[in-house]
């Protein structure tokens, strides 16, 4: 295939890729990330078309907080690895040191959390590995190119705009190298042409220190450095469960909120005014709003028809709407196996933390395997065997668990020690540790210098 039939694929390729539905999914998915209600926004337009009465499109934010939670959950601590190497600190004392994340760099835990968010929302992200840092491309930036046969992903096309007045620039990346494409025109110009020829992935300077630069390299990976990331065994977006359930409630909290405003007036009723125009009326309503008095003919006609004016007001019913949001969170909050905090009452016992978590836990399990499989995807291009290991927060009662773990401390080396105790961090365990090393080491050359005397 020449560049120009690369160019026009690629072009047809986005195309199709924007009109399929994992990629309407997803661009959905994000606008409700952002708290906009794509059913309740489109209602609203029609009753402001309409003209009738208020309009509110109140959209809530429970697609976001229930994503964020499981996210959060998981890999709200980073990731460690069971690759350890001892090392010597500036201070001459030995520690551990994780080196598979030492070669995954320092910004790895945070495009390892957009990676898994995306992930969640979109159904499915792609993490890129390049040379050294891990770079996320989600589904709505990112046409996957699938072996037919086996179903892994042998290509791919990223694609942007650095504007709506700006040009396209997408990159079809190959197990070979990538190559970059533009278009020529400006605004919706799809007519790609090649930008950049086919480069390698890796380029590498060799130097010493005594001749400096004397050697460059250019190389790829093993194999194609995408790794997707599924959100879930059933590779769809967390949308798909959540959306009715989101948009039932939106949809009651509007509709409540358009009752109140348009039922919170007083209306006058002028009885025996067939006389009196729509002018007259309004002229009638302004006098009563300015002087707040009216004076009204009752004598009627031959004292039998009397003229009168009464003002009503309405009162919205809101037990069984309030009922209803209350049941339909939920069971959302049930549904997607999510911590309702609503549930944990001031001074629970950690048996009953442990029962709230539950739900959380098992699907953040679920959610942990595609996350291992992606991590152990890139590790794969580095040449890395190690499996990657998760800490989770969770709210507790502290004091019952700190009382359950010094009641094994008899048995418990100082590591271990640490290990359990939960107000106890990574940095904070490493710094006792290299104290008791220290004070260890101080106390044995006391005991020798004694010994010696």
């Amino acid at each position: 295939m020449d560049a120009g039939d690369r160019a026009a694929f690629i072009a047809w390729a986005i195309k199709r890729h924007q009109s399929s539905e994992e990629y309407r999914t997803a661009k959905t998915a994000d606008a409700y990330d952002r708290q906009l209600n794509v059913t309740v926004n489109r209602a609203a337009r029609v009753l402001n078309r309409a003209k009738s009465g208020a309009n509110h499109a109140i959209a809530s934010n429970f697609f976001n907080r229930l994503n964020t939670q499981r996210c959060a959950y998981l890999l709200g601590n980073g990731v460690s690895f069971t690759n350890k190497e001892t090392q010597v600190n500036d201070k001459g004392v030995p520690i551990q040191v994780d080196t598979t994340k030492a070669a995954l760099g320092s910004r790895f835990d945070t495009a390892l959390m957009e990676w898994g968010y995306k992930a969640l929302i979109h159904g499915v992200a792609f993490g890129f590995w390049n040379q050294d840092q891990l770079m996320v491309f989600p589904i709505t930036e990112f046409v996957p190119l699938w072996d037919e046969d086996t179903g892994a992903l042998r290509a791919g096309i990223r694609y942007w705009k650095l504007g709506k007045d700006r040009p396209l620039i997408a990159e079809l990346y190959e197990t070979d190298g990538y190559t970059v494409y533009r278009a020529p025109d400006r605004g919706t110009g799809m007519n790609l042409a090649e930008y950049q020829p086919q480069t390698p992935y890796i380029h590498r300077i060799y130097s010493t220190e005594a001749s400096g630069d004397i050697a460059e390299a250019e190389m790829n990976y093993p194999g194609l450095p995408i790794v997707p990331m599924w959100g879930n065994r059933l590779k769809q977006s967390t949308l798909v469960g959540l959306r009715s359930s989101i948009d039932a409630i939106d949809m009651v909290q509007s509709g409540f909120a358009n009752d109140l405003e348009d039922c919170a007036q007083i209306y006058w009723l002028i009885q025996n005014a067939h006389g009196m125009t729509q002018k007259d009326m309004d002229a009638f309503l302004d006098d009563i709003r300015e002087k707040h008095i009216a004076q009204v003919d009752t004598s009627g006609f031959g004292g039998d028809v009397n003229g009168a004016l009464r003002p009503y007001t309405q009162d919205i019913p809101y037990q069984g709407r309030a009922a209803f949001l209350e049941l339909m969170r939920q069971r959302m909050y049930e549904d997607f196996g999510a911590l309702d905090v609503h549930t944990l009452a001031a001074g629970s016992t950690n048996d009953h933390i442990d029962a709230a978590y539950q739900p959380l836990d098992e699907q953040a399990d679920l959610f942990e395997y595609q996350v291992i499989e992606a991590v152990q995807g890139i590790l794969r291009l580095m040449d890395i065997e190690d499996t990657p290991l998760f800490r989770r927060n969770r709210v507790s009662n502290l004091k019952e668990q700190i009382e359950a773990v010094m009641l094994e401390a008899n048995v418990l080396d100082a590591e271990a020690l640490l290990d359990l105790l939960p107000n106890i961090t990574v940095d904070m365990k490493e710094a006792l540790l290299a104290r008791m090393d220290s004070e260890n080491a101080a106390r044995l050359t006391i005991d020798r210098a004694g010994d010696a005397m």
